[in-house]
């Protein structure tokens, strides 16, 4: 399964959309040595980056014309996180603009790594391309 838009952060790190549908989300990522931290296990802002993205994927699921940015997000980490990981992420609550969502990170041995609550507000997705950039205060927040 493709992601709807083009992610060029998420192209670089390598995430592969499996599920996006009905307020749920899940990707895989399988980190290269480029992405583990000196203790030879996943950067905990790839990790981060991972909630991120799988969160804000089970947000638009419901309406993924719309896109969505981030407002804010708590995360725990449990464990190093190591080898092929599955992240799943799922909306707790939408309002008209503002969805709430969750996300956990789980290894090859489907331990729990890394969790995360996430906030997101709904907007209408803009142009895309070259020659389309679009200021980030251009984007309302009511």
């Amino acid at each position: 399964m493709k992601f709807s838009v083009r992610i060029p952060f998420v192209e670089l790190l390598g995430f592969e959309l499996l599920k996006f549908e009905g307020g749920e989300a899940e990707i895989a990522f399988d980190p290269l040595p480029d992405h583990l931290n000196s203790f030879d296990v996943v950067h905990g802002g790839a990790s981060m980056t991972l909630l991120d993205v799988v969160m804000a994927h089970a947000a638009r699921s419901v309406e993924p014309d719309l896109g969505c940015v981030t407002i804010e997000m708590k995360t725990s980490f449990m464990r190093a996180a190591q080898g092929p990981l599955r992240a799943k992420g799922r909306m707790l609550h939408r309002t008209a603009t503002m969805v709430f969502t969750e996300g956990s990170i789980f290894n090859a041995a489907n331990q729990l790594c890394a969790h995360a609550t996430g906030t997101f507000k709904l907007v209408p997705r803009l142009a895309t391309g070259p020659g389309s950039a679009q200021p980030f205060n251009r984007i309302s927040t009511d």
